[in-house]
């Protein structure tokens, strides 16, 4: 985002895509009902137990095309639970997930691959591989699920590392250990869009990261919304990052959704638990600076 971009009141929740509505808890909850043309990623009456032991105790989640969720909460919370159940990794003890429509609960296993390709995952620390260099961790999901020749996968790796603000003549040689962390956040997003997935995932973007920093991560995910129209699933315990990117906030306490929508409906709503959480992260929300979204 450049420096002359105009910031959004912080009191103003930045508008979701054209089109979309925000939900509210337990919308789209029953079973059956019909997923309208832009709801990407569905989740309805989710649960998951381990052992006996609840997890996820009843989510609904609703993410429309071209907008950013965050899901934020404690540790335990039941976040990274439910991001594998999202991107197919885990599958519900009962309830229903639909991806563009289709009911990947109850999937064979054989299926879930084919779902899998619809989502990119960016984790915490890139989760580069340090033993090979970065022309080639950019290029694994292209060697693993297509027939490209080696021609055609270097072409699309350069031309992707260009894309994402990287010389590639310089830094495709390199190893992930002789980048810049930023740096290695850019590898990590072009290996993720390699395949050219309509959901990006994000685990902790901001995680461990100065404010400066989680500023820049910030507009970066915007960025990635904006240039390439992907829906942003962001898992996140950032207050900051999830007030001046989010769409549609979701806020998970012991496995279930404690409040959801536009960030501000977390301070101004109903739940107090929603509010003392907020309080609690000592994040002044009201003084934060919007990402300003450039929907058509």
């Amino acid at each position: 985002m450049s420096a002359g971009t105009p910031q959004r009141d912080a009191r103003q929740p930045p508008p979701p895509p054209s089109g979309a509505a925000v939900v509210g808890p337990g919308a789209g909850s029953s079973e059956g009902a019909a997923v309208g043309v832009d709801d990407i990623v569905v989740l309805r009456n989710v649960k998951k137990s381990y052992e006996g032991q609840e997890v996820l105790r009843g989510i609904d989640l609703c993410a429309r095309r071209k907008e950013t969720v965050v899901i934020i909460g404690g540790s335990g919370a039941g976040k990274t639970t439910l991001l594998r159940m999202i991107v197919a990794l885990d599958r519900p003890t009962s309830g229903q997930i639909l991806v563009e429509g289709e009911d990947i609960a109850k999937l064979p296993e054989r299926e879930l691959n084919r779902i899998r390709k619809k989502f990119g995952m960016v984790y915490q620390y890139a989760a580069l591989l340090d033993s090979i260099s970065v022309l080639e961790n950019v290029a694994f999901p292209l060697v693993e699920h297509t027939k490209l020749s080696k021609k055609e996968i270097t072409e699309r790796v350069m031309d992707k590392l260009e894309i994402l603000g990287l010389d590639p003549k310089v830094v495709a040689p390199k190893f992930p250990s002789e980048l810049s962390g930023g740096m290695r956040k850019r590898v990590g997003l072009a290996r993720a869009l390699m395949l050219e997935p309509p959901i990006l995932v994000y685990d902790e973007p901001t995680s461990g990261l100065d404010p400066l920093t989680s500023r820049l991560v910030d507009d970066l995910i915007e960025e990635m919304r904006e240039r390439f129209n992907v829906t942003s699933i962001v898992i996140s315990h950032d207050i900051a990052s999830c007030f001046r990117i989010a769409h549609q906030a979701l806020l998970v306490i012991q496995g279930r959704v404690e409040a959801v929508g536009p960030p501000d409906s977390l301070i101004n709503g109903e739940s107090e638990i929603a509010r003392e959480f907020i309080r609690n992260s000592g994040v002044d929300v009201r003084s934060l600076s919007r990402v300003t979204p450039n929907d058509p």
